[in-house]
């Protein structure tokens, strides 16, 4: 299995975000990921591809009812944030993004030179 997605040391700009779980699976299309993003709305939510890399950021809604004030938070951070390298196999173009019950998944399709391909014989 090829490795197609990678995800970088942490930078300080990450250091005050979570960083949400994420299942890659490959197959001979390409890959597709699944982040889970809970109490993340979908118009909190931004997906960026800038050349070889994908980012996936979330702002949490995490409203407390008024007049109250927690007195325990283990939750402090109120965003997620991830960052993967994109092998040159995909086609970063053709991403197909769906956002359900906290969970993003991604579909990312090998780039066409990349996907196997059957030659044609010819017969004298």
């Amino acid at each position: 299995m090829t490795q197609n997605v990678t995800a970088p040391a942490q930078s300080p700009r990450d250091a005050a975000s979570l960083v949400p779980p994420v299942d890659v699976v490959e197959d001979t299309a390409g890959i597709t990921l699944y982040a889970d993003l809970p109490n993340v709305p979908k118009d909190r939510l931004h997906l960026h591809v800038e050349g070889d890399s994908l980012t996936i950021e979330g702002e949490i809604a995490l409203d407390a009812p008024a007049g109250t004030e927690a007195t325990h938070t283990e939750v402090g951070l109120a965003r997620y944030r991830r960052v993967f390298t994109l092998s040159r196999e995909l086609d970063p173009g053709k991403i197909n993004a769906e956002f359900v019950h906290g969970v993003l998944t991604l579909r990312i399709p090998k780039a066409e030179q990349a996907l196997p391909r059957r030659i044609a014989i010819a017969v004298d």
